[in-house]
């Protein structure tokens, strides 16, 4: 597991420096389904899988009851790091696969790139029997992984919501009521009301984006409002009225002195949690366990619920980021990869193992029948945490087109909110200027 879950993007640029390198050199063979690649036996051969810390553990502990099933396939897990894999991956594809591993973990942010930049790179799991599994996971997600429809360019296997954690005491000493909090202007009446009564700031935001998850909370805010950086067609959204809105959001926090400086990214963030220096920490599914291995004497004076909508009568749920398993095109045991993935991400039993584990939210619905997601959580107050999120990801939620630009946005949006933060700037001119721009770098259209 890395420390800030999506790393630090750092293959967006790799993945943009090869892109002129074209896809993959295509071959022919008997049982081919992708590049360079074949089919094979599902029951048969032997599969390297990529992955990091966590999530490599989780696989490797499944190993032995997998090969209880399938005895004549030889699994061998690899603990890459994260964002070390995401460069490994994209060397590995500009150079025609060689060296490639079976089995790649990839997350959202980089799917698409992939995708777009390596025809040929990732085998299409339709042809293995993927679509299957179709309605076995949260909403939105297999539209992310097969955006085209019939073609299947992963499965779906972790799958976190925004969140919205807070210090119950706080909120308690200031006499506000968390659950009262319908939208973010609700949150920010209280933050005030928050930082008059107990001095805490509402939350924290590293100002200067001295790391690209600087810009998780302006995210936060757009998918709340189903939008984002590029639509369904790949064209720029960056100064669309949802982003507007989303930035506002956050400039009024700052103006009024309820934004903390978190410079210095992650260690920032966690010296500001067991200072307890902010009252809410908007941050995924994922993060409570952070939050549990960095302050555990605080346990019972925290909270979470879904995140307050951005207007009136808006959804509280987004589906902010995931990852998922693929095979590689150039794997000579596409089938026997299948297997494995097939294994660790359709069976609720692997599933619930790995989270118990690992602490890893799956995207696979079936999973959640088990107790251990409806258990209620004495760190958080007696809440059941698995609840909350489930309810989240059984909610309407729209796919997001990351595309193979998403680095370059994300560089742009968050020079844009430092812009906002640091100077005063207006939200809506330099959201513009920064779709601009980056229709300029890409030759994407820009929409308003």
């Amino acid at each position: 597991m890395d420390v800030t879950r999506r790393g630090v993007l750092q293959a967006g640029g790799a993945i943009a420096a090869v892109a002129g390198l074209g896809g993959l050199t295509a071959c022919s063979g008997t049982g081919s389904t992708s590049s360079g690649g074949a089919a094979g036996v599902k029951g048969k051969g032997a599969i390297t899988v990529w992955s990091w810390q966590g999530p490599a553990a989780a696989m490797k502990a499944l190993v032995p009851e997998f090969n209880k099933k399938y005895p004549d396939v030889k699994v061998t897990v690899e603990d890459i790091g994260n964002p070390a894999i995401w460069d490994k991956i994209t060397t590995a594809m500009a150079g025609g696969g060689a060296g490639l591993a079976d089995v790649l973990h990839i997350g959202v942010d980089y799917l698409p790139g992939y995708v777009e930049k390596f025809p040929g790179g990732l085998a299409d799991l339709s042809k293995l029997g993927a679509t299957a599994h179709k309605d076995a996971f949260a909403a939105g997600l297999w539209q992310t992984v097969a955006p085209n429809g019939s073609r299947v360019n992963a499965l779906p296997w972790e799958a976190n919501s925004g969140g919205f954690y807070y210090r119950a005491d706080v909120f308690e000493a200031a006499g506000v009521d968390v659950n009262a909090l319908a939208t973010w202007d609700d949150a920010i009446a209280a933050g005030k009301t928050i930082k008059a009564k107990t001095g805490k700031y509402l939350l924290g935001i590293d100002k200067p984006a001295s790391q690209p998850d600087a810009a998780n909370f302006f995210q936060m805010l757009l998918q709340l409002q189903g939008g984002f950086y590029f639509n369904h067609d790949g064209e720029i959204t960056l100064g669309s009225p949802e982003a507007v809105r989303a930035m506002t959001i956050i400039k009024e926090m700052n103006d009024a002195g309820l934004v903390s400086d978190l410079a210095g990214g992650w260690n920032a963030l966690i010296s500001s949690i067991k200072k307890g220096t902010a009252a809410v920490l908007p941050w995924p599914t994922w993060f409570g366990g952070v939050i549990k291995d960095t302050v555990p004497e605080e346990s019972g004076q925290w909270g979470v619920r879904l995140p307050p909508a951005v207007r009136p009568g808006g959804t509280q749920a987004a589906m902010v980021n995931s990852t998922h398993l693929a095979v590689a095109g150039s794997s000579s045991h596409q089938a026997a990869a299948w297997s494995f993935i097939e294994f660790v991400l359709t069976r609720p039993a692997s599933q619930v193992k790995i989270y118990k584990e690992a602490g890893i939210a799956p995207a696979l619905l079936k999973a959640y029948d088990d107790s251990v997601f409806h258990e209620p959580s004495q760190f958080f107050s007696g809440q059941k945490q698995g609840e909350i999120f489930l309810g989240a990801l059984q909610s309407p939620s729209p796919a997001f087109n990351y595309s193979a630009d998403y680095a370059r946005a994300l560089k742009f949006v968050t020079d844009a909110q430092t812009q906002v933060l640091l100077k005063g700037a207006d939200p809506a001119k330099v959201l513009r200027a920064a779709a601009d721009q980056l229709a300029q770098q890409t030759g994407r259209k820009v929409v308003r």
